[in-house]
């Protein structure tokens, strides 16, 4: 049984400056990097995601290490994906320096999170990251996508990002994040976050996305692919009705009408006022579908 951290453990402002002076760190926009600089911010993301003492964490852009202490405070061990050179290479250093009774449950994958086909140790089954807000999203669908033993899920993104994930079909800002985020998961807002708790401060503000793994997948026939092929086809051109924007994706728009009539949907809705099982139902009514082949067409995948 592990000693309690100490509680001067975290990273606090004066830290986070002397680290990143030490390292000669700027935070780039490229990389959307902002630093937590609140110990208080992320213990309350930690308690937010509901930690448990059994969970196996894993962290995408973990920067200088303030979240990452706050779940090796809770979690049994923690895995974190970071792109960066000179942080990858810092952060081993700083969680035996901060945490030593709890460095050997910590592991690093030095790695763009897009390229993460699998990760050190025991399966996840908890993601918990401060997203870079210029990548967010693909992040988040390819870590829900590429571990299905995430059960639970918080993340820290944009809020505008926030709004989207977790939009209810009929909302303005439903779209294709809200809809494939639903393929995975029952996503919701869990809190906002200020601007001063980060360095540099962002010029946005900031929001915790919840999102809980369906205990049962979506009920249908098509694969993944063919129906986010759907759902990208009836986004790109919103304000159209499903009849034309899927005219493209059927190979024309009186093939749309059929598969949306025989998907039980009506040809003059439009895309944001749909449930993703209901575009899982247009994918399996998809014209040259053949329902007794599992892998999609080319044109399925190119679609994506």
């Amino acid at each position: 049984m592990s000693t309690s951290p100490a509680p001067d453990a975290l990273l606090g402002p004066a830290d986070i400056r002397e680290l990143a002076a030490v390292l000669g760190v700027r935070p780039t926009k490229q990389r959307g990097q902002n630093f937590v600089i609140d110990a208080n911010t992320v213990r309350r993301i930690v308690r937010t995601a509901e930690v448990r003492p059994d969970d196996v964490v894993v962290e995408v852009g973990p920067g200088l290490g303030s979240l990452t202490l706050a779940l090796l405070e809770t979690a049994d061990r923690v895995t974190a994906v970071e792109i960066d050179d000179v942080l990858a290479g810092a952060l081993p250093a700083t969680i035996a320096a901060r945490m030593p009774e709890r460095a050997e449950r910590f592991a690093l994958v030095h790695s763009d999170a897009m390229r993460v086909t699998e990760l050190p140790g025991p399966a996840p089954t908890a993601l918990v990251a401060n997203l870079p807000y210029n990548v967010a999203v693909p992040v988040l669908l390819h870590m829900l996508e590429t571990f299905p033993s995430i059960e639970r899920t918080l993340v820290m993104v944009q809020a505008e990002v926030a709004d989207r994930l977790a939009a209810g079909p009929g909302s303005k800002v439903y779209g294709v994040p809200s809809v494939k985020a639903n393929w995975y998961a029952e996503v919701k807002r869990a809190g906002a976050i200020g601007r001063k708790v980060f360095w540099p401060a962002p010029n946005v503000d900031s929001g915790l996305v919840s999102l809980v793994r369906r205990t049962e997948p979506i009920r249908t026939t098509a694969s993944r692919r063919e129906v986010f092929a759907v759902v990208d086809a009836a986004f790109a051109q919103r304000r159209k009705t499903l009849r034309a924007a899927l005219a493209g994706w059927a190979g024309s728009a009186a093939r749309a009408e059929e598969a949306l009539v025989a998907a039980g949907v009506s040809p003059q809705a439009r895309g944001e006022a749909l449930t993703v099982e209901e575009f899982a139902r247009i994918a399996e009514a998809a014209p040259d579908r053949e329902t007794s082949t599992e892998s999609p067409t080319p044109r399925q995948k190119d679609s994506e």
